[in-house]
C-alpha cells in the first residue's frame, strides 16, 4: 500500500451507520486511496498510528454563523478541536453575499452582520467568488447557503417593509445567480430584521427558486407568542407548496407553555415526510440558546432602537418577546457586550446593577453604539425535548455557532466549542440516546446528503480525506456557560483534504480548506 499517510489500525465508523471495523487507511493527495485490512508492507511518506482510536469522516456542521469569524481568523480553531472538518455558512437569513451597488447596501449589510459577532472590517466584495478569496486560506471547507436577510438588503433601498413584485423578482434574480456560482440553497431568518418582514409568499417565490435548483431551503422560522407550531406548519407549507427540501433549523421549543410537547412538532415532521416532502432538522444538544439581543425586540425597535419612541418600546419589551413570551431576567445571560464588565450577568443583576428596569437595560443595551452586536444567551428550554429531538431519525447535529479562537473576549454559547464532542459524550456515551454509529451518522453522511456534497462525509476510496480521529471512552465537551472557551477532551487528530489540521488539542499551521461550490 503506498499512500502519502497512512493512518493504521483505526477501528474505522465509515459514516453511514454501520457497525465499526478495523482497517488501514491510506490518503494520496487529499483523497482516499484505498481501505483495507491492516496487512502486508506498506510504503508511505508519513505513518500514524491509530490502533487505540475511531476514525470517523470529518463531521459537517450544517448550521454555523461563522461568515464573519473566519474573516477575522481563518483557523477556525473552536471548530477544528472538536473534529469539523466543513462549515455551513448562510444560516438564519445572514449571508456576507450578495452585496447591493451602493453605500447605502453595503452600511446595511456592514450592520446586518454585526449581529453574528463582529461585523467585518470592509467589505470588498459582491458575491460569492470574492467573499471565498476574501476568506483567504482556511483551516477548514465552508459551504454557504443565501442569506434572505442579504437578499432583501442588496435588492430594495429599504429592507426593513414590505416587498413590492419588483422587489421579489430581484431578489429572486440575485439568488438564482448565487446557487448558479455554487451557493448551497437559501436560508430566512424569520425573527431577525429584514428577513421577517416577509410574508409567506416572498419566501415561498425565493423557495421555488431554490427548488428549480434541487438546492436547500434553510429556515429560522417565525415566532410568535403562542405560535411554535405555527412555525413549524408555515415552513411544512412552504415545502409542499413548492417543492423545495427543506431543512428546519435549530428545532426546539423556547416558549415556556411549550416545553415537554416535543410529540406535537415531531408529528408534523413525520406526516410532511410520510406525504412525500424532502424535509429534516438539525439540532444542538443544550438547553439554552443564543443570539443577539435584538432579535427579540419587536421588529419597529430593531429597525432603530436608539430613535424609537422610548414609552412605546419599553412597553412593548414589557409584553414579552416575540410578542408574549414572558422575560424570566434571571435565564437571559449577556454573552457578549461593548461593556466588558456587563459579561456573564443576567438581565435582572444588570437592572440591579444600574437602577433600571430590565426593559431599560434591554433596550438600552441595544441602542448604544454597536447595540446590534450584543449577544445574549437564553435558558429558555429542557433537556428532555433536546433529547427528544436529537434521537429523532430525521434529525442531523448542527452548531448554532461560530468558528472562534478558543481564547478570545466574551462568553459565547458553549455550543461554538463542544456541541460535537457533547453528542459522542453526553448522548451517545453515558445517557445511550444515540448509538455511536448512529451519531456519527448524523454528523457526517446525513448532513452532506442534506447538502448534496457527493464525495464527503463517508470513508470509502475516492472520497475526499476530511477525517477526524478521537477516543469514544474520553471524547467530550469541556466548555460551559460560565466558561465555554474550552476546547474539548477525546479528539486526536483532525484531517482536512489529507492534511493534519489538528493534533492532540493543537491547530497547526495547514490551510487546506476550500469554499466549497454546489455540484
Amino acid at each position: 500500500m503506498h499512500a502519502d499517510l497512512l493512518l493504521h489500525g483505526a477501528l474505522v465508523l465509515d459514516g453511514t451507520g454501520a457497525a465499526p471495523i478495523r482497517r488501514d487507511i491510506a490518503i494520496v493527495g487529499d483523497r482516499i486511496s484505498e481501505v483495507r485490512i491492516s496487512e502486508g508492507a506498506h510504503t508511505a511518506a508519513d505513518s500514524i498510528d491509530l490502533t487505540a482510536l475511531v476514525l470517523a469522516p470529518g463531521f459537517i456542521d450544517i448550521h454555523t454563523h461563522s461568515d464573519v469569524s473566519l474573516l477575522h481568523d481563518s483557523a477556525g480553531e473552536s471548530k477544528v478541536l472538536q473534529g469539523v472538518t466543513t462549515e455551513v455558512l448562510g444560516n438564519c437569513g445572514f449571508s456576507a453575499f450578495p452585496v447591493g451597488p451602493g453605500p447605502r447596501h453595503v452600511a446595511n449589510l456592514t450592520a446586518h452582520l454585526g449581529r453574528l459577532g463582529d461585523a467585518p472590517a470592509e467589505i470588498g466584495w459582491t458575491g460569492l467568488d470574492a467573499y471565498g478569496a476574501a476568506l483567504g486560506p482556511l483551516a477548514l471547507n465552508v459551504a454557504t447557503l443565501v442569506g434572505h436577510g442579504a437578499l432583501r438588503i442588496a435588492a430594495m433601498d429599504d429592507p426593513y417593509g414590505p416587498a413590492t413584485p419588483q422587489d421579489v423578482a430581484a431578489m429572486a434574480r440575485l439568488l438564482d445567480e448565487a446557487l448558479a456560482a455554487g451557493a448551497y440553497g437559501m436560508s430566512t431568518g424569520l425573527t431577525h430584521t429584514p428577513s421577517s418582514y416577509a410574508p409567506a409568499p416572498e419566501i415561498e417565490a425565493l423557495a421555488a427558486v431554490a427548488a428549480r435548483h434541487g438546492a436547500l431551503y434553510a429556515t429560522h422560522a417565525r415566532a410568535v407568542a403562542g405560535g411554535e407550531f405555527a412555525a413549524v406548519d408555515e415552513a411544512l407549507g412552504a415545502a409542499g407548496r413548492t417543492g423545495v427540501r427543506l431543512q428546519y433549523s435549530h428545532l426546539a421549543l423556547n416558549e415556556p407553555a411549550n416545553w415537554g410537547r416535543h410529540a406535537d412538532a415531531l408529528r408534523r415532521f413525520e406526516t410532511a415526510t410520510a406525504s412525500g416532502l424532502d424535509v429534516g432538522f438539525d439540532v444542538y444538544p443544550y438547553d439554552a440558546s443564543s443570539s443577539a439581543l435584538i432579535q427579540y425586540l419587536p421588529e419597529w425597535v430593531q429597525k432603530d432602537p436608539a430613535g424609537a419612541d422610548r414609552r412605546r418600546a419599553l412597553a412593548a419589551i414589557g409584553e414579552g418577546w416575540y410578542g408574549g413570551i414572558p422575560w424570566h431576567w434571571d435565564r437571559v445571560t449577556i454573552s457578549d457586550a461593548a461593556d466588558p464588565a456587563l459579561v456573564g450577568l443576567t438581565l435582572g443583576q444588570i437592572a440591579d446593577l444600574w437602577g433600571r428596569s430590565p426593559e431599560e437595560v434591554v433596550l438600552d443595551l441595544c441602542a448604544a453604539p454597536d447595540g446590534g452586536s450584543a449577544q445574549a444567551v437564553l435558558h429558555y428550554r429542557r433537556e428532555e425535548d433536546v433529547r427528544a429531538f436529537l434521537s429523532h431519525p430525521l434529525a442531523v447535529v448542527g452548531s448554532d455557532g461560530n468558528a472562534v479562537p478558543v481564547a478570545g473576549r466574551g462568553k459565547p454559547h458553549p455550543r461554538s466549542f463542544g456541541t460535537f464532542p457533547r453528542v459522542l459524550g453526553r448522548y451517545v456515551r453515558e445517557r445511550g440516546d444515540l448509538a455511536l454509529a448512529d451519531a456519527v451518522r448524523r454528523m457526517t453522511s446525513a448532513p452532506a446528503d442534506r447538502l448534496g456534497l457527493a464525495d464527503r462525509g463517508r470513508i470509502r476510496a475516492g472520497a475526499v480525506a476530511d477525517l477526524v480521529a478521537f477516543d469514544p471512552e474520553t471524547i467530550s465537551d469541556r466548555a460551559t456557560f460560565t466558561e465555554p472557551r474550552q476546547a474539548p477532551a477525546g479528539v486526536a487528530l483532525t484531517i482536512v483534504s489529507g492534511r493534519v489540521v489538528a493534533r492532540d488539542g493543537k491547530v497547526g499551521a495547514e490551510r487546506p480548506g476550500k469554499v466549497l461550490r454546489r455540484g
